[in-house]
């Protein structure tokens, strides 16, 4: 059990249980390429079972850490911030999405958008989940859809919530990385027929780079 001052800290979002922070290259979605400095938030319910990074879902595994130390940090390294998880709208994002703006930071997340939104964004990547479905909201401020496409159907979830996000977000596809041998070749076909998406690969695991 966390102490309660520690406890408050993170419910106001001065404080968040931090996974990992790492200088890397952006690996998919519509900055890949670009060099970026991550962020990633433990915590997350959502429950996609072939998340990649499931050691996050527990936030109690990751030590508290203060939203200054985490900028600290990411300043170093980077003009452009990943925030991602885990689920990083399950936590308060304004105070660390204002400390990194005060630095002239640009600020970019990553979501399911099952959470409402907070924080201050430059991007906000969205990339819905069936388990828990993205808020009204987040759907009208996304810069970008991005769909893991896992199987058939999930095409058909994709064109569900292409019809909800705004109509300046930008479409990705993208194969989950188990199934890509299969999905890719579907994908590719899908977005010559569909030109309205894009395809989107993980290329920083065929880069092997984190």
């Amino acid at each position: 059990m966390l102490k309660k001052e520690i406890q408050i800290e993170v419910e106001k979002g001065e404080m968040l249980p931090l996974m990992e922070e790492f200088y890397t290259i952006q690996g998919e979605g519509y900055h890949t390429g670009t060099a970026a400095y991550f962020i990633r938030v433990g915590g997350c319910d959502v429950g996609c079972h072939w998340c990649d990074v499931k050691e996050s879902w527990n936030a109690e595994l990751h030590p508290p850490t203060s939203a200054d130390t985490i900028v600290a940090n990411a300043k170093k390294y980077a003009k452009t911030i990943v925030i991602t998880g885990g689920e990083p709208l399950t936590w308060n994002m304004d105070p660390l999405t204002n400390k990194l703006k005060e630095e002239n930071l640009n600020v970019h997340i990553e979501t399911s958008g099952a959470y409402p939104l907070s924080g201050t964004w430059d991007w906000i990547c969205l990339s819905p989940k069936k388990t828990k479905l993205p808020t009204e909201e987040v759907y009208a401020h996304a810069h970008e859809l991005k769909m893991i496409i896992h199987n058939k159907h999930d095409f058909i979830f994709a064109e569900e919530q292409a019809e909800k996000v705004n109509d300046n977000a930008i479409l990705f596809l993208q194969p989950e990385w188990s199934k890509k041998e299969e999905m890719t070749p579907l994908i590719v076909d899908y977005v010559m027929q569909n030109p309205k998406w894009r395809v989107s690969l993980q290329t920083h695991k065929y880069l092997n780079i984190p």
